[in-house]
């Protein structure tokens, strides 16, 4: 078998577990760890599986048009099978299309029987015949609609961010949210300075620029794979980064990270204690996987004072008033890391939505109440719906008059000033500076 047979075989193996519920990016991991593919075969795995998930909701549209059977009486392997062969047909230029079809038919013939390879034959040839893929509905048909088929999102998520952000932005997030997530790192700046670790990575063969707007990031362009065992370097994405300095951390602060896993704001945040000072940061969570690397984080060889537990946010072990500062980075529909995590768009409904709010507002006067008087409250999300944003934030605030917003512009580098909106709210998207849809407000509690 050819490597890149192997490559479309792995990445139907993956495919098929997210769809059953898996995770992508952890799945595409173990995978290239356990598999020594080369790094042509490796490249084309990874974007096979991302890809082929991304724009499932277009490939089905297809599907559905070509078959003469409801797309949910496909069997289910027979269906990612056809996914990861249109994905080839239609977005990937190099790949010839009889291998595509080729591995597909094999696959549905010893998944489902020959039934169903002479079924995943006919349809695959039809969208040959058809140029690949059938056409998207057109906007008179409406426009939420016509735009969740060409862009391959749910169309409940497109019809809501037209009505927050309107028509003209649309388009332009949803092909955003469609490109290869990059590969950022933090760079532990006690450890490294930038332009000195940038110099080691490209010794190791990694191309990689400064990050734009967090002055511990490093955008590794090629190589990422030799650039992610580093010591002084962690994944970490700007926008995550660029939360965790919101926190702002004093001399001899006592924080509090509620939702810490996996723990890459608590290691910023760690890593920006004043060293000469006896601050340190409670790094709680209720993942026990989560914490596993929290825990890592926390080792005394890595120099950053993080004490980690296992603790529910909803119901923290800490008495009232107890901290200077918490980060709150809620539980969420996490629908700004789409780029990352293409599953979650199929995976999320509005009630999910709504669902999330109502846990967010509780957790969130829960983290409050930790606060002492004159202290600070950062609340975040990596989603960029109103609801589970604003719709938390501001009955909070109306609710509750000892707290008022404070400008992320006063705590953030000057370099961040174009992400900050003008009510002093990080905000961050795909469709500007590339970066993952984050939220983030700072609260201050008064002194009295």
């Amino acid at each position: 078998m050819s490597g890149a047979a192997d490559a479309r075989r792995l990445a139907f193996d993956v495919i098929e577990r997210v769809e059953g519920g898996a995770f992508c990016d952890v799945l595409v991991g173990e995978t290239l760890t356990r598999h020594d593919l080369p790094t042509r075969e490796a490249a084309l795995f990874t974007r096979l599986v991302y890809g082929t998930i991304t724009w499932q909701g277009r490939l089905d549209w297809t599907i559905a048009g070509l078959a003469r059977r409801p797309l949910a009486e496909i069997d289910p392997p027979v269906r990612a099978a056809l996914r990861l062969a249109l994905f080839q047909l239609v977005m990937l230029e190099r790949v010839p299309p009889h291998a595509a079809v080729h591995t597909a038919v094999e696959i549905a013939k010893a998944r489902a029987g020959g039934a169903a390879a002479r079924f995943a034959n006919a349809v695959l040839r039809a969208a040959l015949r058809a140029g690949g893929e059938l056409p998207p509905p057109a906007a008179e048909e409406g426009l939420a609609r016509a735009l969740a088929v060409r862009w391959s999102h749910p169309e409940w998520l497109v019809a809501r961010w037209l009505d927050e952000l309107g028509a003209e932005r649309v388009p332009a997030l949803l092909a955003a949210n469609n490109e290869p997530a990059p590969t950022v790192l933090r760079i532990d700046l006690r450890r490294s300075s930038r332009a000195d670790a940038i110099a080691e990575l490209a010794e190791r063969g990694v191309t990689a620029r400064p990050g734009e707007l967090s002055p511990a990031a490093v955008v590794v362009e090629s190589g990422a794979r030799a650039a992610l065992d580093l010591p002084w370097a962690m994944p970490q994405g700007e926008a995550s980064q660029l939360v965790a300095a919101m926190v702002a951390p004093e001399p001899g602060d006592r924080i509090a990270d509620v939702c810490a896993a996996p723990g890459g704001k608590a290691g910023a945040i760690a890593e920006a204690l004043p060293r000469d000072a006896s601050g340190w940061i409670a790094a709680a969570d209720r993942s026990r996987p989560g914490m596993r690397r929290v825990r890592a984080l926390a080792a005394p060889e890595a120099g950053r004072r993080i004490a980690p537990l296992r603790a529910d946010a909803a119901r923290p072990p800490f008495p009232p008033a107890s901290f200077d500062a918490v980060l709150l980075d809620a539980p969420c529909s996490g629908l700004g890391t789409l780029r990352a995590h293409p599953e979650i768009r199929w995976r999320r409904s509005a009630e999910d939505v709504a669902r999330l709010a109502e846990l967010q507002s509780r957790i969130l006067r829960t983290a409050a109440a930790l606060v002492r008087a004159g202290g600070s409250l950062v609340y975040a999300t990596c989603t960029m719906l109103a609801a589970e944003n604003e719709g938390v934030i501001d009955p909070f605030v109306a609710e509750h008059p000892g707290w008022t917003r404070t400008d992320a512009r006063t705590v953030l580098p000057p370099s961040a000033a174009a992400v900050v909106d003008d009510r002093g709210a990080l905000r961050t998207a795909p469709d500007h500076f590339a970066l993952d849809g984050f939220y983030a407000v700072r609260l201050r509690r008064s002194e009295g």
